[in-house]
């Protein structure tokens, strides 16, 4: 019987990450005609935000939300654990991202990164941070709000890794009064299903979370927001959203470091 259950469980759940994958094809197909109308009429399109929301709720999250979230002004600083994030929190508050500029290659993925105005940088080239953070600060410039993972990768949701200050360039200082808001993702007892960590190809991961027959909770804590303008260099600036984070970690989980 056993057998015979998993050799069940084999054949349903592809057949669920096919019928996953054409929802969203039929999602994006009605939605992009309606995002290309609203640019048009040079109006601010939220069909980026719903299509993204669709994606995290399509592979299977289901999205809490506690504390309040800034609407603009502001660069929300998140720990990492999937790419399930980027849709997660894009669905949650309508914020850009600071991608990799190996995600802008992807198929389909990187179009629809630059649809929702995702900045992408070369993080391992040193000599072009000057004209990052440059382009990083025009896209504050403007009322979307923008979102990084200074941690610099993913990890199993258990551990904060150390931040890496030089995207906080960027608000050292501000291109206008704005805040820096940190958010803990805190994807519970999934957060072995769904992290993405080691050497997992992305296809794979994405697999794994389209094939998985439950859905999985994830709450968004808002934290309380600060003015970068109050500590005197990025490092301070990275360390005090880290501090914050880490707080609320280990508040939902000791031992969390």
């Amino acid at each position: 019987m056993a057998s015979l259950s998993a050799a069940k469980a084999d054949v349903i759940g592809p057949l669920r990450a096919v019928f996953r994958i054409a929802t969203l094809i039929l999602l994006l197909l009605l939605m992009l005609p309606l995002h290309g109308l609203w640019r048009l009429l040079r109006l601010p399109s939220p069909w980026p935000r719903l299509f993204l929301g669709r994606v995290a709720a399509l592979c299977g999250a289901a999205v809490m939300k506690q504390g309040k979230a800034l609407r603009h002004d502001v660069l929300f600083v998140a720990n990492h654990v999937s790419w399930v994030d980027i849709p997660v929190l894009a669905g949650a508050t309508g914020t850009a991202f600071v991608a990799h500029e190996g995600i802008a290659k992807w198929p389909l993925i990187g179009w629809l990164a630059s649809l929702n105005n995702t900045i992408f940088v070369a993080r391992a080239d040193r000599l072009s941070v000057a004209g990052q953070i440059d382009t990083l600060r025009e896209a504050l410039d403007a009322r979307q709000p923008i979102a990084i993972f200074p941690e610099g990768t993913t990890t199993d949701g258990t551990e904060l890794l150390a931040f890496k200050p030089a995207l906080f360039e960027v608000v050292v200082p501000p291109p206008k009064p704005m805040m820096v808001q940190p958010l803990l993702l805190d994807y519970g007892p999934s957060s072995p299903q769904v992290a993405w960590v080691g050497d997992e190809p992305a296809l794979t991961n994405a697999w794994r979370l389209l094939v998985r027959p439950d859905s999985f909770p994830v709450r968004i804590d808002f934290l309380d927001p600060f003015d970068p303008t109050d500590f005197a260099d990025r490092k301070a600036i990275a360390a005090e959203a880290r501090r914050r984070i880490l707080r609320a970690a280990s508040a939902r989980a000791p031992g969390i470091v």
